[in-house]
Order: structure tokens, then C-alpha cells, then sequence
């Protein structure tokens, strides 16, 4: 059958079997995480996740631009994330010594202390949520498939 053009491409049930599972396990394991976090270190995971990215960069810091799409957040949702780990004193921003338009988020000394603590209950929850359920080989895959979907939309982008 010829694709016409404009014409939608219906999934068929397998591929919407795969889209409606990843979807809501995506969904699921994220507020599992989330949980997991919040309870044993009143810490989200959408903040936990702003702590490792700046833990891993350079002086752990980063400029805000970077560390949205690193996030896949925009710049103002970021700037009112940052901005709520700033007053809990967990990150603090700055102006970029290379580019004085630039703004800095860099990790303080609490954040460090708040993601060693609960870096190990995130792990043990991406282990017994996702990893573990999954064969060497699977993983490998999936890490084909995601990077292959990352590559796409960051072509997407440009």
C-alpha cells in the first residue's frame, strides 16, 4: 500500500501495544522514583535530577541554558526550579565568568550532601523498577533504541 502524502499512518496493535506501555510504565516508574525520593529525602526527582547534572559537570556548575535542555525543561520552568532549590540552599546561580549574559546554576555543599544521600535509593529503585527486570541483551537494545530516539529529536531540534 502507497503512503499518500498527508495521509496519517495508523499504528497497528502491536505498535500501539509498545507506545501504550512504554507510555505508562514511563509514567509509573518516574512517580515511583519520585516517591521513593520524596520519602526518604523529601528531595523530587525532577530535583534530584537538576543535582546530578550539575554534580557531573565541570566545578559542578553549568549554565542554565545547558542544564534545561540536558533536563528537557524549558528555561523558565527551570529558573523557578533552580530558584526553589536556591532558598533551600541546595544550588546557587551566578553570572557566567565567560559570558556575563550568562547565568550559572552551581551545586553547594548541601546539594552535594543531599545527593550523596539519596543517590543510593534512587539507584536501588532504578535497579528493582527497570534494570533487574531486563536481560544484559535488553539493555543493551534499549540503549540503542533511546539513543537512536535521542539522536532523531536532536536532529529534530537543529
Amino acid at each position: 500500500m502507497t503512503q499518500v502524502p498527508g495521509e496519517v499512518r495508523w499504528l497497528s496493535d502491536t505498535e500501539m501495544a509498545a507506545w501504550r506501555s512504554y507510555i505508562v510504565s514511563t509514567l509509573r516508574l518516574r512517580q515511583c522514583l519520585h516517591r521513593e525520593l520524596v520519602e526518604s529525602h523529601d528531595v523530587s526527582l525532577i530535583d534530584y535530577e537538576v543535582l546530578v547534572c550539575l554534580s557531573q559537570a565541570p566545578d559542578n556548575r553549568m549554565r542554565m541554558t545547558e542544564l534545561a535542555t540536558m533536563l528537557g525543561s524549558t528555561k523558565s520552568r527551570l529558573s523557578h526550579q533552580v530558584g526553589r532549590m536556591e532558598v533551600a540552599g541546595y544550588v546557587r546561580r551566578g553570572k557566567d565568568p565567560d559570558d556575563r549574559r550568562g547565568v550559572m546554576a552551581e551545586l553547594t555543599k548541601a546539594g552535594e550532601e543531599l545527593l550523596e544521600g539519596a543517590a543510593p535509593t534512587h539507584v536501588r529503585g532504578v535497579r528493582a523498577h527497570l534494570i533487574d527486570l531486563m536481560s544484559t541483551e535488553e539493555q543493551v537494545t534499549m540503549g540503542k533504541v533511546f539513543n537512536r530516539v535521542l539522536t532523531h529529536l536532536a536532529e529534530q531540534e537543529d
